[in-house]
């Protein structure tokens, strides 16, 4: 008599009911938001975000400011360790972007993937560590930003901190991200931004 072999239902992914939930909130703030926000500032905000941008700026910054190195330092080695960090972590977990994501070219092959957000991740790590500085040496960069911005450093210091939040919040209006990706980004762009600052000054 031949035996009988029973099959167990795989057991559900763990994860599966918040990343539905994840899926749900990021279609309904893509959908009402998507009619009443021009996506000319949507796509400015991406690509002031864009490292092909910000490296280069910070590089310049570094270039023609070497009496302020002590500072342009860390923002530029934040800016590498974000790129490996956030590209280790998409390669990791491999979630597939929206599937109403707007064409894009993905610049390296980690683009596709869409957890976590790589343009949260430099903004907050901007935001934060610019934060950082402008509390730690106020007297240095006063100096700088008045003679060069001519405007309060607590001023200049909002305006970063608004770009960075809509730059994050972009990206689930313009449908490059889900919500959850963009707050697992926050967070990791913060964390850099205290380590660039704590560690990566020389």
């Amino acid at each position: 008599m031949g035996s009988t072999k029973t099959t167990t239902p795989s057991s559900p992914h763990l994860l599966q009911p918040l990343i539905t939930i994840d899926a749900s909130i990021s279609l309904f703030l893509y959908t009402l938001f998507k009619p009443i926000l021009p996506t000319f500032l949507l796509l400015f905000l991406e690509y002031s975000a864009d490292f092909r941008f910000s490296f280069p700026v910070s590089l310049s910054l570094f270039l023609a400011s070497p009496s302020f190195s002590s500072l342009t330092i860390p923002l530029l080695l934040g800016h590498l360790l974000d790129l490996a960090l956030i590209g280790l972590i998409k390669l990791t977990f491999r979630r597939a972007r929206p599937h109403y994501n707007p064409n894009m070219s993905p610049a390296v092959h980690a683009d596709n993937f869409s957890f976590p957000s790589g343009h949260t991740s430099r903004a907050l790590f901007l935001s934060t560590l610019f934060h950082l500085i402008v509390q730690h040496n106020e007297d240095l960069v006063s100096d700088f930003i008045q003679r060069w911005i001519k405007f309060e450093p607590g001023f200049v210091l909002l305006g970063v901190w608004v770009w960075a939040i809509m730059t994050a919040t972009s990206r689930v209006l313009l449908g490059r991200h889900f919500f959850f990706d963009v707050l697992a980004g926050a967070v990791v762009g913060a964390l850099e931004g205290i380590v660039a600052y704590r560690f990566l000054r020389f």
